[in-house]
């Protein structure tokens, strides 16, 4: 419809200046002015018709228009297109052919002047954009900055939808001189659809819809009217890519800061929060020393058969927990702070195992404990201290996970470059939903049974600093041989550590 429109108004401006040349001309034969005149009044009315019709093929037609009506109206015989005179034929030639290269001049120093024009206004559109982007502080001020320069770009209504990592989705659509706020439907399949594309943008019956790739992921996309035609998509194609690669930028740089912001605020959080913990910790230490020494020495002075010597063991045993536990709480503390310094010295393996498993032996005297080790000797760098702690921690796990007639292991075995300590046990194993969270700082299971709510998600927490301090590994799991949960951590050895355990596995 748009076409017919501009055509039909090309030919009315096309017949309206030769017919207005035309009627010049007859006023020049009547005032007596040569022929001469009346041919320079109908190439000026093709350099008229190439400067304001669009298109080279109306100053081309507007030629030969001119060409028959000067025949027709202006040389012998009048009022038909024959030509008696052979002189007219050279008038005619180079009347044509002048009108004709007056005609494409025109036209393309109109296409150039536009060319030029439409360069300008992208400039200074581009240079707006990025001016404005680069003071954007949030993502909403980015859509809206990108959806008002691309409909001011097309002339038409253009959107922009959010769907990055940071934060929920935001769709701002430019409507005419309005900014409207809209909801975004469906957003994950937005950007699955956007995810597997091969073309460079997407289409439906309302809009064109282009991708804003960050640098790792789909951050937006641009939503343009579909009264856009194709062509014009084409022609400004190299510019709209200029706009999204800056939207593109803009989203990143403020994803980045609000990483920032937040990593910051994470690590703020858990700095209070050490140095809360560590403070309670250190300040509960002596008390609780003297609890268990008061107690103690009460037991001592009370008969066994006394039944206040079970409440006194009882106190005991709370105190002791309670001691353990601050001693973790100022070990992970001090660990993720740096203040406790690894030093590595060549250790037996089996008499690191023997000595955790006799501690936690001493606290559960009614469970049995199964050790498996290498027959070969081998001396392993570590922290002794603190890799007991870590198998202490995971053998007091397993005890607390299981009944008493349940089966733990321990055992160690190496490998080309580490040697892999394991702890299994019988249990019910682990809940599917706690997997991925065993070793975060103060995690506890919501689906374990009542006697095991004591624990307060310090032990596995310890265990992977400790071991991540090593240079080793941590994972827990469900066993795939029968029912029950394991837990295996493996550490580094040294280069000579590695050649040895090579040629024994070689035989040489």
């Amino acid at each position: 419809m748009e076409k017919k429109r501009k055509f039909a108004e090309n030919i009315i401006k096309l017949a309206g200046i030769v017919l207005g040349a035309t009627l010049l001309g007859k006023m020049f034969v009547a005032l007596g002015f040569p022929e001469t005149n009346i041919v320079v009044v109908y190439l000026l009315a093709v350099l008229l018709v190439a400067r304001f019709t669009q298109g080279y093929q109306y100053g081309i037609l507007s030629a030969v228009a001119s060409l028959l009506c000067y025949n027709y109206y202006f040389t012998a015989p009048y009022h038909t297109f024959a030509v008696n005179d052979s002189s007219y034929l050279i008038t005619f030639v180079i009347m044509l052919v002048t009108s004709l290269v007056t005609s494409a001049m025109t036209t393309k120093e109109k296409l150039l002047t536009k060319e030029a024009k439409e360069r300008g206004e992208e400039s200074q559109i581009l240079y707006m954009l990025s001016s404005r982007l680069s003071d954007a502080a949030d993502i909403e001020a980015v859509l809206r900055i990108a959806a008002e320069s691309i409909s001011l770009l097309f002339q038409k209504n253009a959107g922009c939808i959010y769907v990055g990592r940071q934060g929920a989705p935001v769709y701002i659509q430019q409507v005419g001189g309005e900014q409207i706020h809209r909801s975004v439907q469906k957003p994950a399949e937005l950007r699955g659809k956007f995810s597997n594309l091969r073309t460079e943008y997407l289409e439906d019956e309302d809009a064109w819809y282009y991708p804003v790739n960050g640098r790792e992921h789909l951050l937006a996309v641009v939503e343009i009217d579909k009264a856009v035609r194709t062509e014009e998509l084409e022609e400004k194609k190299k510019f709209l890519h200029s706009i999204l690669e800056n939207i593109a930028m803009a989203l990143d740089r403020i994803e980045i800061t609000i990483e920032r912001v937040r990593d910051r605020e994470n690590m703020e959080r858990e700095r209070e929060r050490a140095n809360l913990l560590r403070a309670i910790s250190h300040d509960l230490r002596t008390p609780l020393s003297g609890i268990m020494g008061t107690s103690e020495m009460l037991m001592d002075m009370t008969e066994k058969e006394d039944k206040r010597q079970a409440l006194l063991q009882g106190i005991y045993q709370d105190a002791d927990w309670l001691k353990a536990m601050v001693e973790n709480i100022l070990s992970l503390t001090r660990l993720q702070d740096g203040k406790i310094l690894i030093h590595k010295e060549p250790e037996a393996v089996e008499e690191i195992i023997g000595c955790a498993v006799a501690h936690v032996e001493r606290s559960f005297p009614d469970r049995v404990i199964q050790v498996e080790t290498p027959e070969e000797f081998r001396l392993v760098p570590m922290d002794a201290k603190l890799i007991e702690q870590v198998i202490t921690n995971l053998l007091d796990n397993a005890v607390k996970h299981t009944a008493p007639g349940e089966a733990i292991l321990v055992s160690a075995r190496y490998t080309e470059d580490s040697v892999v300590i394991t702890v299994r046990d019988e249990g019910e194993g682990i809940a599917e939903e706690d997997v991925p969270n065993l070793f975060h700082l103060f995690y506890t299971s919501k689906t374990r049974s009542a006697d095991v709510k004591r624990g307060i998600g310090l032990g596995l927490a310890i265990c992977e600093t400790v071991v991540k301090a090593h240079g080793g590994t941590i994972v827990g799991r469900n066993r795939t041989d029968r029912k029950g949960a394991e837990f295996l951590f493996a550490l580094p050895l040294e280069e000579g550590e590695k050649a040895d355990v090579q040629r024994k596995n070689t035989g040489h």
